[in-house]
C-alpha cells in the first residue's frame, strides 16, 4: 500500500482522560477525534485493543480476535439504561494521570456485571436480537473465547494448562459439557464483546466520518495463556500436555543487552502453511474489518524468528528459524486483496527481511530517536528515507523525545544537533518537524511528544515487567492552542 502524505498520532485509549480510571470509547474518545480533525490529522493509531492479562500488557492478550472490556464505556451503557445513578454512585477517586488497573479492573466489572443482570431481566427484543446475531456472526472465535474466559473464572485465573485434562485438552465433549455448564458465564463474556465491538464501532464510524482513520496494531505472535493457544494447539509448538517446547523473544538490540524473552509459543507454520494458512488469513480479515489500516509488530519474524528452548531465563541463548513469510502474504493477498498494512521492521533487519517487505508491497518504518550517534548511513536518518514509509518521533516502546533526549549520549546530542543545525529550545518540536518535512509518505507522534513530555510518560519499557501501560493524558492537554499548532505544520509541511 501507499499512503498519501499525511499524518497522525499515536495515543491508546486507554491514555485518554476519563472519570472511570483509564480512558475507553466514550465521550473523551469522540472529543479527540474531534481534536484530530481540528488539527488536519489523517489517522488515530492505536496499540492493540485485546483483553489484556497479567502485566496488562496489550502485546499479551487473552484472544487475538477480541476486544478489551475495560474500554467499555460505563456513561454509555447508563445512558442505554444498563446503568443506573445508584449503580455509578460509588465512583472511586481514580489517579488522573496514571491508570491503577488492580484498582480499576475490579471495579469496572463489578459495573459490567451489573449491566449484564439488568440486560438479561430487562433487554427488548430488538436488543436481543442484536445480541444473539453478533454471536452468530462471531462464531467462529467467540464461542472458545467465552467459554475460555468462563473457565478462567471457574478455575480462579489459573493458565488453561492446568485446567482439568479433559477441557484442558479441548476436546469436543468437554467443551459441549463444560459450556452447557458455565452458560450463564459464557454468556457474560460474549456479552463484554458485544458491547465492546458495539462502542468500538459507533467510534470508528464517527471518526471515519471526521476524515480520521484508524492504525490498528497486531502482535505477530499470540500469548500463551490465550483461548488461541488453547483451542487451537495444534499450530503451536506445544507438549501433550500443553507446555510450550520452544518460545518466542527477540537477541540482545538496542532495547536489552540480554535480548528480550517474550514467552509467546511459537507458530508451527508447516501446520499452517498445509491448511493455506487459514488461521492467518481469518486473523488479518478481522483485523481489516476493525480498521482501516493495520500494523504488525515484529515483521521480521515473518522472515526468520528467534526461537528460545522453553525454560531459558533470557533470550540469549536463542537461534534464527526460517519462515515463510513470502507464502503467507501470497495467500493472504489471494483471500483478501490489496493489504492495508504497515510492517514494524525494526530490530534486526536483513536483506531477506527487507524483500520480504517489499514484495509484499508494504511501508516500513523509521525511528528519529534511532537516527543519530552513528554515521551518515544510517537508515533512520531522513535524508536516507524512502517515501513508502512511515516515520515516527518515537513509538510506544521508546521513551518520549524529550526524555531520550535528556539521557541520550554525548554523541547521540552532538549528531543530533549538529544534524538540525541549531540547538532548539523544544527538542521534541524539532524531531516533528524533521519528520513533518521528510519525504516518509506518513507521519506519526505520540501524543506524549506533542505535550513535550519527559519520561514519566513514557508508555512501556521493554524488558521491565511491571509500572508500563499506565500513562494518561491530563485533561484539557489537547487544547485549542496545541490544535493550531499542529494544523499549521500539518499544512506548512503538506501533510
Amino acid at each position: 500500500m501507499r499512503f498519501p502524505r499525511s499524518s497522525g498520532v499515536l495515543l491508546h485509549p486507554t491514555s485518554l482522560p476519563g472519570r472511570f480510571g483509564m480512558g475507553s470509547f466514550g465521550q473523551e474518545a469522540f472529543r479527540f477525534v474531534d481534536r484530530l480533525a481540528e488539527a488536519g490529522q489523517t489517522y488515530w493509531q492505536v496499540l492493540p485493543l485485546g483483553p489484556t492479562g497479567y502485566g496488562d500488557s496489550p502485546y499479551q492478550s487473552f484472544s487475538a480476535f477480541a476486544g478489551n472490556p475495560q474500554l467499555i464505556d460505563l456513561d454509555l451503557l447508563h445512558a442505554e439504561g444498563l446503568l443506573t445513578d445508584a449503580d455509578l454512585a460509588d465512583l472511586p477517586a481514580f489517579p488522573a494521570r496514571e491508570v491503577d488497573y488492580g484498582w480499576v479492573i475490579p471495579y469496572k466489572l463489578g459495573k459490567l456485571r451489573l449491566a449484564f443482570d439488568r440486560f438479561e431481566a430487562m433487554a427488548g427484543v430488538e436488543p436481543r436480537d442484536r445480541f444473539e446475531a453478533f454471536r452468530r456472526a462471531q462464531a467462529a472465535w467467540l464461542d472458545d473465547f467465552a467459554l475460555f474466559m468462563a473457565l478462567k473464572d471457574h478455575f480462579s485465573g489459573a493458565g488453561w494448562s492446568t485446567w482439568d485434562e479433559d477441557i484442558r485438552a479441548h476436546r469436543p465433549e468437554a467443551v459441549a459439557a463444560w459450556r452447557e455448564r458455565l452458560m450463564p458465564s459464557v454468556r457474560f463474556h460474549s456479552f463484554l464483546q458485544y458491547l465492546f465491538f458495539m462502542q468500538y464501532q459507533e467510534l470508528k464510524r464517527y471518526a471515519n466520518e471526521h476524515k480520521v482513520q484508524i492504525i490498528g496494531d497486531i502482535p505477530i505472535f499470540v500469548a500463551y495463556d490465550s483461548a488461541d493457544a488453547w483451542s487451537h494447539p495444534e499450530i503451536f509448538y506445544l507438549d501433550t500436555q500443553g507446555h510450550p517446547t520452544v518460545v518466542a523473544g527477540v537477541p540482545p538490540d538496542y532495547f536489552s543487552e540480554t535480548g528480550q524473552l517474550w514467552g509467546n509459543p511459537l507458530y508451527r507454520w508447516d501446520v499452517l502453511e498445509k491448511s493455506g494458512f487459514a488461521w492467518w488469513i481469518e486473523r488479518l480479515k478481522t483485523a481489516l474489518s476493525l480498521y482501516d489500516v493495520v500494523r504488525i509488530d515484529h515483521f521480521r519474524g515473518f522472515e526468520a524468528y528467534w526461537e528460545v528452548p522453553a525454560g531459558e531465563e533470557t533470550a540469549i541463548n536463542g537461534r534464527w528459524i526460517k519462515a515463510p513469510g513470502h507464502a503467507l502474504f501470497q495467500a493472504v493477498e489471494r483471500a483478501l486483496g490489496n493489504l492495508n498494512i504497515i510492517a514494524e521492521d525494526l530490530g534486526i533487519i536483513t536483506p531477506e527481511v527487507e524483500a520480504l517487505r517489499d514484495a509484499a508491497g508494504l511501508p516500513g518504518m523509521k525511528i528519529l530517536q534511532f537516527a543519530f550517534g552513528g554515521d551518515a548511513e544510517n537508515a533512520y536518518l531522513p535524508h536516507n528515507f524512502v517515501r513508502n514509509c512511515v516515520v515516527y518521533t518515537g513509538t510506544h516502546d521508546n521513551d518520549t523525545t524529550r526524555g531520550w533526549f535528556e539521557t541520550a549520549t554525548e554523541a547521540e546530542r552532538t549528531h543530533a544537533l549538529s544534524y538540525l543545525g541549531y540547538e532548539p529550545a523544544d527538542v521534541p518540536e524539532a524531531l516533528i518537524r524533521l519528520a513533518f518535512g521528510s519525504v516518509a509518505d506518513l507521519a506519526i507522534v505520540p501524543m506524549q511528544d506533542w505535550l513535550a513530555l519527559s519520561s514519566e510518560a513514557r508508555m512501556n519499557t521493554p524488558g521491565k515487567a511491571a509500572g508500563n501501560w499506565a500513562w494518561r493524558m491530563p485533561e484539557g492537554a489537547f487544547e485549542a492552542g496545541l490544535t493550531q499548532h499542529i494544523r499549521t505544520l500539518t499544512e506548512l509541511y503538506g501533510r
